[in-house]
This record gives structure tokens, C-alpha cells and sequence, in this order.
């Protein structure tokens, strides 16, 4: 997701007559399935919040119930979609099971239905529930309870995955496995991740009364007061806990950088980092965006120009064939060599910084073949709260490839294997070691 002045997002790349963020959704199937995960979010449809976009009017007709094709009718004057009200009192009146023709299902179908027609998964509904959850957009920060849950297979209640260290879950007594029975009272007995979510976060300040059920089967009114949680993007932190080449000798002469996602914090933490790691005596950066599903564009494009002094940075194409390029400025923060980790779950704006320094020869790209998230879209926020993600755009990258259904294709391929696993070897950062090694020894 890219972003400029303007607020975008990489998903986001610029506002459009104030109300329009542009952002490259990265796999919307994988964001949404997080969303549902944790109590603030850790993982997000990634929007703008605070978007006010283009409201429609909902009033509906006299005697119809409400139906997407009732929101569309004043704009679509060559295809009557009032029609689909019509319908739908016909199919309410004469279908031979009612019991199966449910308003609010039926409307949901409608509105799916034209989206299934574009074949194009970068372009979706979004419910009010969903879109709620996301309207903290990339910020980095949330308020809530920070903490992570799940549901697990087969369990009426939602359980915490884990308390945020110094969160105010963790000072109030909130531990890993622990079962929400009631919140506020209310009984949590089968809620859905995302109910449970919606009910315990809350503004800054605000309580919220969770009865939990301890593993030891005690349980337990624990009051939690919620607050502003900030949640670093990026870590130094290497799976495992340290860096170990092919010999399983620690190497700490390499500087590791994990990005998780691209927020409007992320370029501020990065240059921090850089600064540290210039002062430092390293040989090399690697950074790791395995699982990286995004983020916002700008925000994007300035971290890949940290590390450029020139060159095209990527080029969006729209819908009438305009361009336009992006480019790096002079002033890179650092000129150590760089090697970058990719999965196949690296989507997007990871994508985006991992073409572009590749590209222009500044970095190496280890790992494989990534998701291929080519698309800009944007989102509109419509006036029952939910949202659409449109896709608007193409970007190409520097050497204009389209990554779209192709991703990025690594330098050097390297993919897990289960002996890997089973001897919790990480192939592919030893890989990238090496590599800084090598192009250190040839300085």
C-alpha cells in the first residue's frame, strides 16, 4: 500500500476529492480471517478511518423492504435494480419454503452477487460489523483491552490467545487460555470472535466487566479499564530469538528488521532503526516481511526511497491508462547491502518494496515466489456503516512487470522443508546470511 502527503494507503495511494483513500488490499480473504482474531486488531481490513465518503440515500420505498438494488436505482438509470425488491416480495409471498427467504440474507445475497460477477477478489463488500472492527485503520495503535482471541474448534466461548505485554489485560490478572464467560454481565456463550471483539473493545478510559474462567477452572470478575494500545509494526527480534547461519553459529554482525505490516508509525520506526544500525558495525540489513499482507502506500513508498537514492519506485496505471511514477529522492539512510525474506503469504505492499528494491539492484530476494496483490483499490464507506473495496488501478513494477496472479519471483528460492521444521532450522534467513556474507567478503 502506498502512501503520499495526501494520507493514502497502501492500501492507500491518495485521497481522492477528500473522501477517497486509495490502498492495495493485501488478500483481503487473509485480512478479514485476521480481523476476526484479536480484541483491538492486530490484524485489519485495511481502510481509512474516519472516511467519509460518498453517503447514499437509504430511505427506502413505501411497502419494499430495503435492498441493495433500492440504493442503486437513483444512480443506474439504464437498468432498473428496484426491480430486485420486487422480487424479493414475490419470492416472500410465493416461494414454497418462506421459511428460507430471509430479508437480511436475501439483501446480503444481492450485494454479493454483483461482486461474485467481477471475478476479481480485490473488489468486496464489506458488512458494518466487519468494517467496524477496521475503522483504526493502520495507525498502529487501538484502543481496547490488548489482548488476543480465538474460538476454538468446537468451544461455545471465546478464549485469550495471549495478553499484549504491559496492556491493561496483562495488569489486571488477564492470562493465556483463559475462557470469557460474560461481558458486562451479558453471557458470551456462543459468540463469535468477531461479537466477542466488538463487545469488549471500547474508547479510552471506558471499563469493561469480563467473568473469565481461569485454566485451573477457577473463575474470576476481573475488571479491565481500556486504553490506547500501540503496536510496534516492525521488530528486530528473529524467529527463534537470534540469528544462527548454516553451522548454527550466532551471527551478530547482521542488522534484522521484521515487518509486519506497513502503518502510518512504520517509516518513523524503520528510520529509528536505521539510525541505530548505522552507528552499528554491520555488514548487511535483511528484512523480513514473510506474512507482511500490506499496508499503507505512502508509508510504503517512503520506506523503500530509506533505502534508495534513485530510481522508480513503482508506477500505478488507471483505468484510462494514466501513469503515474513514483520516484526515489536523493538521501538514502543506508548504503549496507540488504536482503529481503519473502513468503508466499507476502502480499501487496511488502510485495511493492520487495520489486522495487530488487529492481534497482539494491537488494536480493530470498524465499518464494510471493502472493502477487497488483491491484489499488480504494474503499467507500456506505451509509448502513458498511463498506467497498474497488479496484481502481494497476501498479507495475519498476521494470513495469505486473505482479497481479504472478508475485514476486525470488533471487534465490527457498522453500521449508519438514526435516527444516522438524529441526526448527530457518533455511531461508540462513540463506539470507550467506548471501550478506558473500557480498561483504567481495567489498
Amino acid at each position: 500500500m502506498l502512501n503520499n502527503t495526501e494520507d493514502n494507503d497502501f492500501d492507500s495511494a491518495e485521497v481522492e476529492s477528500g473522501n477517497i483513500s486509495k490502498f492495495l488490499i493485501g488478500v483481503l480473504s487473509i485480512v478479514i480471517a485476521l480481523l476476526l482474531i484479536s480484541i483491538g486488531f492486530l490484524g485489519r481490513v485495511i481502510t481509512e478511518p474516519s472516511i467519509v465518503t460518498d453517503a447514499i440515500d437509504t430511505s427506502p420505498p413505501s411497502g419494499i423492504d430495503q435492498t441493495s438494488s433500492d440504493l442503486l436505482a437513483s444512480t443506474a438509470s439504464d437498468v432498473d435494480f428496484g426491480i430486485l425488491g420486487e422480487i424479493l416480495l414475490i419470492l416472500e409471498d410465493d416461494y414454497v419454503e418462506p421459511e428460507r427467504i430471509e430479508s437480511e440474507f436475501m439483501h446480503s445475497a444481492a450485494i454479493n452477487g454483483m461482486f461474485e460477477a467481477l471475478n476479481d477478489p480485490h473488489t468486496a463488500y464489506i458488512p458494518p460489523s466487519s468494517f467496524a472492527l477496521s475503522r483504526d485503520d493502520f495507525f498502529g495503535a487501538f484502543q481496547g483491552i490488548g489482548a488476543t482471541v480465538n474460538k476454538p474448534a468446537g468451544s461455545d466461548f471465546v478464549e485469550i490467545v495471549r495478553p499484549l505485554p504491559d496492556s491493561p489485560a496483562e495488569a489486571a490478572g488477564i492470562q493465556v487460555g483463559d475462557v470469557i464467560l460474560e461481558v458486562d454481565g451479558d453471557s458470551a456463550e456462543g459468540w463469535s470472535t468477531e461479537e466477542a471483539v466488538l463487545r469488549i473493545r471500547g474508547p479510552q478510559g471506558s471499563p469493561v466487566e469480563l467473568l473469565i474462567r481461569h485454566l485451573d477452572g477457577t473463575e474470576e470478575l476481573i475488571i479491565v479499564v481500556r486504553d490506547e494500545i500501540k503496536l510496534p509494526s516492525v521488530s528486530t527480534e528473529p524467529p527463534g530469538g537470534k540469528l544462527v547461519d548454516k553451522e548454527g553459529v550466532e551471527v551478530d554482525n547482521i542488522a534484522y528488521i521484521r515487518i509486519y505490516s506497513f502503518t502510518r508509525r512504520t517509516p518513523t520506526e524503520i528510520n529509528a532503526l536505521l539510525k541505530e544500525i548505522n552507528l552499528g558495525e554491520y555488514i548487511g540489513i535483511i528484512l523480513d516481511v514473510r506474512g507482511n499482507p500490506g499496508g499503507l502506500l505512502t508509508e510504503t513508498t517512503e520506506i523503500v526511497d530509506m533505502f534508495l537514492d534513485e530510481g522508480v519506485i513503482v508506477i500505478e496505471v488507471d483505468r484510462d491508462r494514466n501513469e503515474k511514477i513514483i520516484s526515489a529522492s536523493v538521501g538514502q539512510s543506508t548504503d549496507l547491502p540488504i536482503v529481503i525474506i519473502q513468503d508466499e503469504s507476502s502480499a501487496s505492499g511488502s510485495e511493492l518494496l520487495a520489486a522495487a528494491l530488487q529492481e534497482n539492484g539494491r537488494a536480493v530476494v530470498v524465499g518464494e515466489t510471493s502472493f502477487g496483490k497488483g491491484t489499488v483499490n480504494h474503499v467507500r464507506e456506505l451509509s448502513n456503516g458498511g463498506a467497498v473495496y474497488v479496484s481502481i488501478s494497476r501498479w507495475l513494477t519498476p521494470d513495469r512487470n505486473q505482479i497481479e496472479s504472478r508475485g514476486v519471483i525470488p533471487d534465490i528460492e527457498r522453500k521449508f522443508t519438514m526435516d527444516d521444521i522438524d529441526a526448527q532450522k530457518d533455511v531461508q534467513a540462513e540463506e539470507a546470511i550467506e548471501v550478506i556474507k558473500k557480498q561483504a567478503a567481495n567489498q
